[in-house]
């Protein structure tokens, strides 16, 4: 690690040492507040464990459950527990084995080890010895069912209790934010290298490649699995398969790819066109119109609202490139737009890249519908200040919409020549990460020069 590195370290972690005595303080008072509603003592976090493989010895992938890492930024330690009562310090009881199997992650503290009474757990079947004796009060909060009910946890995952925590989860804390300022900047530094391997020729396997070394990954550190696209895949919204085989000519790249620091996750995603060429001409205006609906993330606005208005605008492209022979108008009204976007223009973001509370108008978790008439929205909620959201729209080429268009009552407001000219280059999706302040929006993509 070279000196600069160094530097920039160490300034990242004072400035998150400074933050989080807050976030802490935060989490207590939510913590404090729903235990008094529910009438319960506490909480029990587990972080998880890991899951094997049937009829194998070894693991998936850990992941670490998102209520653990809300209060610390442990993402990798299996077997460990939060024990909280919105009170008293809480206590993290950290498995720590003795295993000459597997690298052993030695406990440090960092800025964060203060706030917490520390027990070590050197055996995964012996927590119980750990946890409150009497477990009538606490609520388990964790995916592993089975192992609460063995440990004697009457109440599992509450629904009540999760609503609470969730809509709270949408009001991103300084620390929080700081946090998801550090992904973008890993996911920036390493769209800026898949950008380069597109353009010198490279497969969507090497593209992926070198996005993951530009920043010191392995397959299973992204946040989600990365969308690495070329020419007509581009149009599948999923596209996870990383062709190894260079395609005779590049003609398009979108790339759907994130990062992780300290468990919060960056979410970009950006679409490249080789040549100057229409198609570089659609990804400008695409660029113009995400910028746009960024402009419209305001507090006390909807953000259904501000997905109808993007759907609309798209609809104005579609016939500015003379995809639809109809007016924008026209085109929502018959519901056309949604064979080129078929999905909401963003979700919240945060410590998952689909985060919770999206739906929810209170802390009972209230549910917001969506319209009928957009079904894929990922949030309903009203914006709000210090909330966290991508906005990501796209227009796409997809022939299974296109054929289903075709046969339609509406098959007539398309000019079919002009579209299947496009299929080649496969669809755009630009996505940029928003936190929404009260007097402006940062976005933290854009600031760090990602275009």
């Amino acid at each position: 690690m070279t000196t600069l590195n160094v530097e920039v370290n160490a300034q990242v972690n004072e400035k998150l040492a400074a933050q989080y005595p807050a976030h802490i303080a935060q989490l207590q008072q939510t913590t404090k507040a729903v235990l008094a509603r529910e009438n319960l003592e506490g909480i029990v976090i587990h972080s998880g464990q890991e899951i094997k493989i049937f009829l194998d010895d070894n693991s998936y992938p850990f992941k670490v459950n998102p209520h653990f890492k809300y209060w610390l930024p442990l993402i990798d330690i299996p077997n460990s527990w939060l024990v909280v009562n919105g009170e008293d310090k809480p206590t993290l009881i950290y498995y720590q084995p003795v295993d000459f199997w597997h690298k052993v992650t030695v406990l440090d503290e960092s800025y964060w080890g203060e706030f917490f009474n520390i027990k070590v757990l050197t055996k995964a079947s012996e927590v119980e010895k750990l946890l409150p004796y009497d477990k009538k009060g606490f609520a388990y909060i964790g995916s592993h069912i089975e192992v609460a009910t063995a440990l004697g946890f009457e109440t599992i995952n509450p629904e009540p209790l999760l609503n609470y925590i969730h809509y709270h989860r949408g009001y991103k804390s300084k620390y929080e934010h700081e946090c998801l300022r550090q992904s973008n900047i890993l996911a920036v530094n390493a769209h800026q290298a898949a950008r380069h391997a597109f353009l010198q020729g490279d497969s969507e396997y090497d593209i992926q490649q070198a996005y993951l070394k530009s920043i010191g990954y392995g397959s299973n550190d992204t946040p989600y699995n990365n969308i690495v696209a070329l020419n007509k895949n581009c149009s599948i919204l999923h596209y996870m398969s990383l062709d190894k085989e260079t395609p005779p000519v590049h003609q398009s790249f979108l790339i759907d790819a994130g990062a992780n620091f300290n468990g919060y996750s960056a979410d970009i995603t950006r679409t490249y066109s080789y040549k100057n060429d229409k198609f570089a001409e659609l990804i400008a205006r695409m660029d113009l119109l995400m910028l746009n609906a960024v402009d419209g993330l305001k507090p006390g606005l909807s953000y259904v609202d501000l997905h109808i208005q993007a759907y609309k605008a798209i609809g104005q492209v579609l016939r500015d490139f003379n995809f639809i022979n109809v007016d924008a108008d026209t085109a929502v009204e018959s519901g056309i737009i949604s064979t080129f976007f078929p999905h909401g223009l963003g979700h919240h973001l945060g410590l998952q890249v689909h985060d919770v509370g999206g739906f929810m108008a209170d802390e009972r978790g209230t549910h917001v519908n969506t319209p009928a008439a957009h079904p894929f929205l990922r949030t309903s909620r009203v914006i709000e200040a210090n909330q966290v959201f991508t906005i990501e729209p796209g227009l796409y080429f997809i022939d299974s919409l296109l054929a289903d268009l075709k046969c339609s009552a509406n098959s007539d407001q398309v000019n079919w020549q002009n579209v299947d000219e496009m299929r080649s280059f496969g669809g755009i999706r630009i996505e940029d990460n928003i936190i929404v302040h009260q007097s402006h929006n940062e976005n933290m993509t854009r600031d760090l020069g990602l275009t």
